[in-house]
């Protein structure tokens, strides 16, 4: 053996001695990962030819081996790692010579550039990165971060550290629009740091907390990162709980785990909310201790006052805090009292199974050992209980159906514990509340009578609704119905949007908010998938720079407000109304319906297209377009050269060498934490991408093979990577903020700056691994 190494471990030390000097070169990072993998293989191939490279196999021949199957020991759980005492053969790197391993890894990047770049499952999934990144540059350059850090910093300016709690503030609501950590960190380095400077911030809390801020796209949704990691970590959750169960001795994950090993994009921006919120709180709450203790290095700073009219503290308490929360509170306790709540009767025609009778148990003596050991004596004894009463019964294991009694017995049911109040119609009435109630505070001198108006036509919803709106109501019925109520809130609405408009922080908040809360909630609430809800992004932050722009040079900005209006009025529309016309027999009301939905849907789009020349007129979107293909493209790039370079892994037997090493540890906590400081040391060196694509689908069937919830597991990595980011001295999101700063800024204050938000970053990752449920609590509350 060459230098005594085993050749698998030779042949490691030079890919990823050849991946470093690529990168090091100078070349861009996504032909460079390509060239590292064609330029190892030859090396490896080379020295395999010479019979320079000999790899220490077990010998699976032997009287030891066949022992160690006989007792019961799965053959992929034999490694010389666990068993190094076992008799090994000496055999080249490649059995069937390098020739051989060329042709086979040359079909494999076929096949895989077609399933995870072409037209695989992931494709979907991958198409969503395109018009995410496209929402935040468009955000980015409709000047949203400007007025947004303007409007902050008169709201907190006068607060100690006030400049620095807007800057988190700030940078959390750039994390949810753009996800990109690169433009985030640029953007308020040039538009932050200078005023802080001016105010008399010390260097090291100003390029601190824009460093520390901006890389909260890494986590808060719609996270790039998050994205990207969904679209393997689901695969190689699947394929580590299958060879979890085949090592416990069961045929497949299903059934060793009773249920299956799915895990969606969706699933982890539910996860990731949370800890991305309570890292920017723990940023924010650092910037004012800071201020508290160093007064003079955060000083409190004083703007001009906003155009909007003077408010009384009682005032504002009353409209903005005490009606709003007891309104909501209402609505909580009405549903916990089933006053309001879904109305559906739909009943189906199978009885619903025991959700404890999941397990099967025509398994093998080791997988009942197994499963028993995983779920408990008592599951177990309650699955084998409901399957002897199946037989019994002459049934199957699967759902039974209802007769024709039990149907009309179970609608029945279902019709009389209806709540009088619709969620929908509760939900809609009670946000157009909220929007009266706040514009009632924002200008209390005006007139409330509008606002009155729009609050009767809300009561008068409620009421219609529990007197003549009943489950079986048709969608017909039910417009008509509320119509009356419907034009008497949406005038008082009309009126308190133009007051609303009076108000600085929200002019420049809302807008981008209601965007940011239609993409993440109709993910986070399971309402689509990630892809759809990235278009819509995309589509409302182009009308939203459009309307910015021709509100500008007073132009017909009026046109995209009714594009918006069909928007929401098609949603409304598909919501409540079947708009399946090839149906045998259709309704007029849905006829009508459709037809609105037709209008609506064409109106929306020709706003759509007036946006997008807006912007191509005023040389906005082609710099859009350009930015955007260059991004996707270089993500898609470092996809395909990760993905060569991951198959010169498993020509040789590195990949499969690596994760028997990490199997022999027997305690999987300890995986766990050696993988997130390799990761750690990793962030120093290469960017996320490279990390991603290349070092987690190694470690992933391991990691994601055991006991650990994926989602945490995910979160987890996501978070490491962000410390990866600012951790001196290669931390990227310093080489960002070091290209931007003035000169009066050295790298000594970055790095001292960000050192403190390192060890917040470190303390987030404490606080996750003891209290696990702040990852996991959305996502089970959530579907």
């Amino acid at each position: 053996m060459l230098f005594g190494l085993d050749g698998v471990e030779i042949g490691l030390i030079i890919v990823f001695l050849t991946l470093f000097a690529g990168i090091m070169t100078g070349f861009p990072v996504a032909f460079a990962i390509g060239g590292a993998g064609v330029i190892s293989f030859g090396i490896i191939a080379a020295l395999d030819s010479a019979g320079l490279l000999i790899h220490q196999a077990i010998d699976t021949g032997s009287a030891e081996y066949s022992a160690l199957v006989a007792e019961g020991v799965a053959r992929d759980a034999i490694s010389v790692f666990r068993y190094p005492d076992l008799p090994r053969i000496e055999e080249h790197l490649f059995p069937g010579g390098w020739e051989q391993a060329m042709d086979r890894n040359i079909s494999f990047i076929v096949n895989r550039m077609n399933e995870r770049v072409i037209a695989g499952q992931s494709i979907e999934t991958l198409l969503a990165v395109l018009m995410f990144v496209m929402m935040g540059i468009t955000l980015e350059r409709s000047k949203i971060a400007e007025d947004l850090l303007t409007t902050m910093a008169r709201v907190f300016g006068p607060l100690p550290g006030g400049l620095a709690v807007s800057i988190v503030l700030v940078g959390a609501f750039l994390a949810a629009s753009t996800g990109i950590v690169g433009a985030t960190v640029v953007t308020m380095g040039l538009l932050a740091l200078p005023t802080m400077l001016r105010n008399n911030y010390s260097p090291e809390l100003a390029t601190g907390v824009i460093a520390a801020s901006g890389t909260l796209g890494q986590i808060i949704p719609p996270s790039i990162v998050i994205v990207l990691l969904g679209t393997l970590v689901g695969d190689l959750y699947a394929t580590g709980q299958e060879i979890r169960a085949q090592l416990a001795g069961c045929s497949d994950a299903l059934t060793y785990l009773g249920e299956p090993a799915v895990l969606s994009v969706g699933t982890l921006f539910q996860a990731a909310l949370l800890p991305g919120l309570f890292l920017a709180f723990l940023y924010g709450a650092y910037a004012f201790g800071f201020a508290l203790f160093r007064p003079a290095s955060a000083p409190p700073v004083q703007f001009a006052a906003s155009s909007g009219e003077p408010v009384t503290r009682n005032e504002a308490l009353t409209w903005y805090l005490y009606a709003p929360v007891g309104l909501i509170l209402a609505v909580v306790l009405a549903a916990s009292a089933g006053i309001v709540g879904s109305q559906s009767v739909i009943v189906s025609d199978y009885a619903e199974q025991d959700r404890n009778n999941t397990l099967r148990t025509n398994v093998s003596e080791q997988c009942q050992m197994a499963m028993i050991e995983l779920h408990g004596q008592e599951a177990w004894d309650e699955a084998v209980a409901a399957r002897e009463a199946s037989a019994a019964a002459g049934t199957s294991d699967g759902p039974v159906e209802l007769t024709e009694e039990e149907l009309v017995e179970a609608r029945a049911a279902a019709l009389e514990n209806a709540p009088p109040i619709g969620s929908g119609v509760a939900t809609i009435f009670i946000l157009l509340a909220l929007v009266l109630i706040i514009a009632r505070g924002v200008s209390p001198s005006s007139s409330p009578t509008p606002l009155l108006v729009g609050g009767a036509g809300v009561v008068l919803a409620l009421m219609a609704d529990i007197a003549f709106i009943g489950p079986l109501t048709g969608a017909g019925a039910t417009f008509l119905i509320l119509a009356i109520p419907t034009i008497l809130t949406l005038y008082g609405c009309r009126i308190a949007m133009g007051r609303l408009g009076q108000n600085e922080l929200l002019r420049v908040v809302f807008p981008p908010l209601v965007l940011i809360v239609a993409v993440l909630g109709s993910i986070l609430g399971g309402i689509t998938n990630p892809t759809p809800a990235a278009a819509l992004g995309a589509a409302g932050a182009i009308m939203l720079a459009a309307y910015r722009k021709l509100k500008e040079e007073d132009g017909w900005s009026k046109l995209i407000i009714w594009a918006s209006f069909a928007l929401v009025i098609m949603i409304l529309i598909g919501v409540n109304f079947d708009l399946r016309i090839t149906r045998e027999t259709v309704p007029f009301e849905d006829w009508l319906a459709y037809i609105i939905a037709q209008g609506a849907y064409h109106f929306a789009f020709f706003g759509l297209l007036y946006a997008c020349w807006v912007l191509f007129r005023m040389n906005i979107l082609g710099p859009v377009v350009r930015e955007t293909a260059k991004v996707t493209s270089m993500v898609f790039t470092i996809l395909i050269g990760s993905q060569l370079l991951n198959l010169v892994l498993i020509s040789f037997g590195g990949e499969h060498y690596i994760q028997q090493f990490l199997r022999a540890f027997d305690n999987e906590w300890a995986v766990f934490l050696l993988v997130m400081l390799i990761l750690f040391i990793l962030g120093f060196v290469l960017d996320f991408l490279e990390i991603i694509y290349i070092v987690i689908p190694i470690v992933g069937p391991v990691i994601y093979g055991g006991t650990l919830d994926p989602k945490w597991v995910t979160i987890m990595i996501a978070v490491n990577l962000q410390t990866s980011f600012l951790t001196p001295p290669f931390g990227f999101a310093l080489f960002y903020l070091r290209g931007v700063a003035p000169k009066s800024v050295t790298t000594g204050h970055i790095y001292r700056g960000v050192i403190p938000f390192v060890g917040i970053q470190v303390l987030g990752l404490v606080l996750l691994w003891l209290f696990p449920g702040i990852v996991t609590i959305i996502p089970d509350l959530l579907p």
